[in-house]
Parts: structure tokens; C-alpha cells; sequence
């Protein structure tokens, strides 16, 4: 698929990308006032006066551009997400079709590295092996692995690359803007007490998984991605085995007939299709494992540079993060009437403590009303209702807070080769008519 040419790309040098949006150089004088010229520039671009211009930072990319030009390409099982590649599919979900408590199947991003296993909804011959560091191999088909407790949770996930699109420079891979998020319902047993029926040995470190997905390539020796979880994760009551999504079968797009579901952490270790879990004496090898696949700079660098693997840390906990999906960016209001702004909150294997907006370039904040979660690991709704002090163009800042005190920062967080982890608050545009 032919990439598009974003717009974070055009703010390489804010100035410059002042000029090629706006059509001059406005974006030093925005450390500031904004002279006549500058702001009857700006304002002419975004169709508004803008109220709170003093506090626009330079080289801010208006979130009236930041969402613009992006079509929701159809699948056939999904509802209006954008196709970011097509071999192997990905798509990801518009914010304002997120706002549901439990994300709907059908409105829920897709994530593959590899092409669907052909069996569909046929179980013949499928059974699930769990080996390795175990005192017990154990083959499981469907029937006896329903024999085990039943569990059922909400549960975020989110792609690890969720943002990518924000890095500058660029960073390699699918350009995911918000929407690799999802809060489905999942039922399923809990892996720990299949592992325990294993008997896992004291020298277990590690549990890798592998899938049924196929390589882009055909060949069925090659193994997709195999990533995994230390033990001490895949033991915690939480993660699961889940054989439904939203009360029925999981849907081929997301693993039928069972996956891994490890709340808190990248999507990329809760794998799909599942045929084996190997239990490992170390850090699982798998494909994606390996650097810089799922890691980190263990140190701040600069944006752009080369980190050697040895420096790079594994993704373990997801940071906080929020997303508005009411009203949709774009959207208007009279002056001297209220609009609700409304989202949702999340942090990892943490609970979200506060959530504020801004409508005034973060010069001040308004705290919202904060739900607590459906249970440990779903997200949270929150909502404020208030009016814009006057006409024209605003900008509506969410951030998200959590119970450790890790607050969403307003800009890109640190640059990593891959460009995980992109937590920045999430902006809309708001016009307010006479």
C-alpha cells in the first residue's frame, strides 16, 4: 500500500512546517503574541479566530490537520477502521468510534504479523500443547481445556507501536495514530492454572507462545512471531486463556478458537491462534523477540540515533494514556452552549486516579469526572460538560493520571528506533460558532 507523506513529517523544523501549512512563518512569533499577519494566517487555515493564540506552542501541528485525510477503509467483519496494510492486515479504529465501555468486535483494531490460519472456524485436529520446564506435558483439546475454572474480564489492549505515527523522525512500521486500543470482554481459563496442572519446574523463567498464523511467505516451517512473558506474569490470576470475545466464539481476526489475553502489557505477547506454550529456563528467543523488536532504549536518546540491542530494555508495562471519543474532532458548537467531552482512561497494570482537559493550550486544566473501572485492567470513562467561553477555534487536551503519580506528557515521550510507547495526550479541534 502506498504510504502517505504525514504531517508530523512536515514539522521536522517547526518552522518550516509553519510555513508549508499556513503558508508563512509564523511559528516563531508563537512563542508569544501572535502579530495580525500570523494569526489572521492561522486562523484563516483552520476556519476560526483562535481564543487562546498566546498559548499556542511553536510548531504545534492544530489538531484540525493532525486527524485530517484519514479515510476509514472497509473490512468486511469490521465497522468503518482504517487499513494501515493489507498483507499482513492491520487496521486500526477511528477515536470516535471507541466510545462503547466494551469495544464491539466489529469496531475493534486489528493487529496481525503473518496471514490467518486457514482451518476458519473448523477445530479438526486442533489441540493446544503446553511443554518445556514442566514436570507434565499436556495436550489439550477444546473440551478439556473448558474443563478447567472459568474466568471472565474486560480487558484493554493495546498495540505497543499505538502512536507511532507521532515519532519524529519517523520510526519503521505500521503508522498507528490512536486507535490499536480495544476494551473487549473476554471469557476463558486462567494460564496459571493450566500451567499448574503442568507442574511447572523451579528453573522456569519464561513462557514463550506459538501461533497457527502463517508467514508472508508460504512456508510453513517459519514460525510468524513467538514472543512471551516472564513467569511471575504468566502465573498472575489475570492473564488468560480466552476462547470468547464479547460473549461468543473468538472471531478468526482475533484468534479462534483460543489466544492469550496479558493485561497491562503490549498486545504482542497476548498471542492468537494458539497451538503451543513452551515454558522456558530463559528469556523466551522467539521471533519479535529479538531487538528492536518490543524494546526500548534502557537510556534517553537522542531522536534518530542507532542503539545497539544490548542497550534496549523488553516492553513490559504500558504507560497512561487517554482518548476523547466524543464529540469527533472537527465537530461544532453555539456559542453559549455546553458540549460533553467524553473518553476513556488506561494505565498498564495501574488504576487511573485523575483526568483533566485543557481548552486553552495547557495553560489551564478542568478535572473531569472519573469512572471507576468495570474490573482490574479495563479502561475508564470519563466526561466533563462545559462551554466555550467565546466563538472560534479550540483545541481539547486530555490527560490522563495515574494512582502512581505517571501523567501523560503533552508532546511525544522519549524517541525509540521502533517508536513505541508514544503516550502524548491525545487533541481535537472544537469550532465554536456565533
Amino acid at each position: 500500500m502506498r504510504r502517505e507523506r504525514g504531517i508530523s513529517e512536515l514539522y521536522a523544523d517547526p518552522d518550516r512546517g509553519d510555513a508549508l501549512v499556513f503558508g508563512r512563518r509564523v511559528g516563531a512569533t508563537r512563542r508569544g503574541f501572535l502579530g495580525r499577519a500570523a494569526l489572521a494566517a492561522m486562523g484563516a487555515a483552520v476556519g476560526a479566530s483562535i481564543p487562546f493564540s498566546r498559548h499556542m506552542p511553536a510548531g504545534l501541528i492544530p489538531a484540525a490537520f493532525a486527524e485530517a485525510g484519514r479515510p476509514g477503509d472497509l473490512i468486511a467483519e469490521k465497522d468503518g477502521l482504517r487499513i494501515l496494510n493489507d498483507r499482513p492486515l492491520n487496521a486500526e479504529t477511528p477515536p470516535w468510534l471507541l466510545d462503547d465501555d466494551i469495544t464491539p468486535v466489529g469496531r475493534h483494531f486489528v493487529r496481525n504479523n503473518g496471514n490467518l490460519p486457514e482451518r476458519g472456524g473448523d477445530l479438526t485436529g486442533w489441540t493446544l500443547t503446553v511443554d518445556g520446564a514442566v514436570k507434565r506435558a499436556l495436550t489439550l483439546d477444546l473440551p478439556a481445556l473448558r474443563r478447567f475454572e472459568q474466568a471472565s474480564a474486560a480487558v484493554v489492549l493495546e498495540c505497543g507501536g499505538n502512536g507511532r505515527a507521532g515519532f519524529n523522525p519517523p520510526a519503521k512500521g505500521n503508522q498507528w495514530t490512536i486507535g490499536a486500543v480495544g476494551c473487549a470482554a473476554y471469557t476463558g481459563v486462567r494460564l496459571a492454572d493450566v500451567l499448574e496442572a503442568a507442574g511447572v519446574e523451579p528453573n522456569a523463567v519464561y513462557v514463550g507462545y506459538y501461533g497457527e498464523d502463517v508467514h508472508l511467505s508460504g512456508d510453513p516451517k517459519k514460525t510468524v512471531i513467538s514472543r512471551g512473558v516472564p513467569i511471575e506474569k504468566a502465573l498472575d490470576p489475570d492473564t488468560l486463556i480466552a476462547l470468547e470475545m464479547n460473549g461468543a466464539p473468538l472471531p478468526a481476526l482475533h484468534g479462534f478458537p483460543a489466544r492469550l489475553v496479558v493485561p497491562g502489557w503490549p498486545a504482542s505477547v497476548s498471542g492468537k491462534w494458539l497451538r503451543r506454550l513452551w515454558v522456558r529456563d530463559r528469556v523466551h528467543d522467539g521471533p519479535k523477540m529479538e531487538a528492536p523488536s518490543y524494546r526500548v532504549p534502557e537510556r534517553p536518546v537522542k531522536p534518530g540515533s542507532d542503539v545497539a540491542p544490548g542497550a534496549m530494555r523488553i516492553i513490559e508495562r504500558m504507560p497512561v494514556k487517554s482518548v476523547i471519543t466524543a464529540p469527533r474532532s472537527g465537530g461544532e458548537v453555539r456559542v453559549g452552549h455546553s458540549v460533553e467531552i467524553r473518553g476513556h482512561a488506561w494505565s498498564g497494570e495501574r488504576a487511573v486516579k485523575a483526568m483533566h482537559i485543557s481548552l486553552d493550550f495547557g495553560a489551564t486544566w478542568r478535572a473531569c469526572t472519573l469512572e471507576t473501572p468495570r474490573n482490574r485492567h479495563a479502561w475508564q470513562r470519563w466526561r466533563i460538560e462545559l462551554t466555550p467561553p467565546a466563538p472560534g477555534y479550540y483545541e481539547v487536551w486530555a490527560r490522563a493520571t495515574d494512582d502512581a503519580g505517571e501523567m501523560q506528557p503533552m508532546v511525544v515521550p522519549g524517541w525509540n528506533p521502533k517508536g513505541y510507547l508514544n503516550n502524548a495526550m491525545h487533541r481535537i479541534s472544537l469550532t465554536v460558532k456565533a
